[in-house]
């Protein structure tokens, strides 16, 4: 019997564990912290031995196979000593996919993914397909495939996910668009990261979809690099394409092969700012494909009615507008949530820097942010950033103490946008963490 040896006790970890037990496996979990209660009671049930609070190497590196959780980095000191002993390391997402027959749509990008694989798996369900959401999204991928039957999976997929893929192959792969991220994982080189991201096209054929942003720079510079042997279908905003998707005055046009064009009005898209139009193309697109009905892919568009921890209104105190965007990890995806506010802005910023470039965020901040309130443990260099563009920079330590800052800056008509450019991890245990603690401080307002 061949022996698996899980990496890491989170969502990823524990269902790859399941899926390797149900497919009479030898398999032994080990995670070098704290695991949740509902991943050890999940772990007791299906009778997996694991260990957490640290690794013992003897039961680790006698494995024929390791599957790697994403979170953990290929130069740990532990996997890399388990590729020096010869033993193969793969994903979770690798894994599942050996034994998953059913059409695959994924989903990567350094911004837009979660809203665009959301949006597509609404599109998908509202039409009646038998569809599963997994991946960085909602439940482990190998544990749906070791528990449930589905025709179609839409799986977001981080570039972390991609890294440890070999022969996976998806049926229509997105990227949404890519800029710099996670660059302290890829050596600080921006190749490094766009390959893994590219990773996603890998074993794809010629009856295979790959929907691209063309408008985004980067995706475009390294197309010309990369043999993708899919269809190529491109969105863009700013030109006609053949087939894909691109704006006709006040609407989006979906066109893809054998099908009649799809036609959505802007004003209809339940989803508002410039970000979105990029990501209900992608969606359209992926619909179409689907064989979906224009009539339902416009209702679904219309409908649909976001993701939580992304823009997500939260209420309105004394009129002023608190906004959840924790899941802004990076620069992009701040610039986008001030892109759209039309109000002035109290903004909560911070987190764990990953090397970030606050410049591309001067001239929004200059024209739309009257305050900063910092929430970080070390918020040095977003005071170095923007001492001389915004008048108030404030300093706090967590969720509750940074909206009764803000709550004392905004003034009736403000926006108080929680959009923090950085990771979670110095006060949070995760981006979701830090969205629920703003939402309970909101609320105790």
């Amino acid at each position: 019997m061949s022996r698996i040896v899980v990496l890491g006790g989170g969502e990823s970890g524990v269902g790859s564990a399941v899926l390797a037990k149900v497919k009479g496996f030898d398999v032994f979990l080990s995670d070098s912290g704290k695991l949740a209660d509902k991943y050890v009671e999940q772990l007791n049930k299906w009778e997996i031995p694991y260990e957490c609070g640290g690794h013992s190497e003897e039961k680790i590196l006698n494995a024929d196979e390791i599957i790697k959780s994403p979170g953990i980095p290929n130069d740990a000191p532990l996997v890399v000593k388990a590729g020096a002993n010869g033993i193969h390391i793969i994903s979770e997402i690798e894994f599942a996919g050996r034994y998953d027959n059913s059409k695959k749509i994924c989903i990567t990008g350094s911004n837009g993914k979660t809203t665009t694989t959301s949006l597509i798996y609404y599109l998908l369900k509202e039409a009646g397909l038998n569809v599963g959401l997994g991946g960085n999204i909602g439940q482990s991928y190998a544990y749906q495939v070791a528990t449930e039957h589905y025709d179609v999976y839409v799986l977001e997929l981080s570039s972390f996910q991609l890294d440890n893929m070999y022969d996976f192959k998806a049926d229509v792969a997105i990227i949404t668009n890519i800029t710099p991220d996670h660059l302290d994982r890829y050596d600080h080189k921006m190749e490094n990261y766009v390959r893994a991201k590219f990773r996603i096209t890998q074993n794809m054929k010629e009856d295979d979809c790959f929907i691209f942003c063309s408008d985004d720079e980067i995706t475009i510079k390294h197309l010309d690099q990369i043999v993708v042997k899919a269809k190529e279908l491109p969105f863009s905003q700013k030109e006609e394409v053949k087939q894909g998707a691109f704006l006709q005055q006040d609407r989006i046009v979906v066109r893809v092969p054998q099908e009649d064009d799809c036609n959505v009005f802007l004003n209809e898209l339940a989803l508002g700012g410039k970000h979105n139009i990029y990501n209900s193309m992608a969606a359209a697109i992926t619909a179409k494909l689907m064989k979906i009905s224009n009539q339902n892919i416009r209702k679904s568009l219309g409908s649909f009615t976001g993701v939580e921890h992304r823009l997500e209104n939260v209420m309105t105190i004394r009129d002023v507008l608190y906004i959840n965007d924790s899941k802004a990890t990076n620069v992009d995806s701040a610039w986008y949530a001030l892109e759209c506010q039309t109000k002035p802005v109290v903004w909560i910023v911070g987190g764990k820097d990953k090397g970030n470039d606050y410049s591309p965020l001067y001239e929004l901040a200059r024209q739309k942010v009257k305050a900063i309130v910092c929430m970080g443990v070390d918020n040095a260099k977003i005071h170095e950033s923007f001492k001389d563009i915004v008048p108030v920079i404030k300093d706090t330590l967590g969720a509750e103490e940074a909206v009764k800052e803000c709550a004392a800056l905004a003034e009736a008509g403000d926006v108080v946008l929680l959009s923090p450019c950085c990771a979670s991890f110095d006060l949070f245990k995760s981006y979701e963490d830090r969205g629920r603690q703003f939402k309970e401080a909101v609320r105790k307002l």
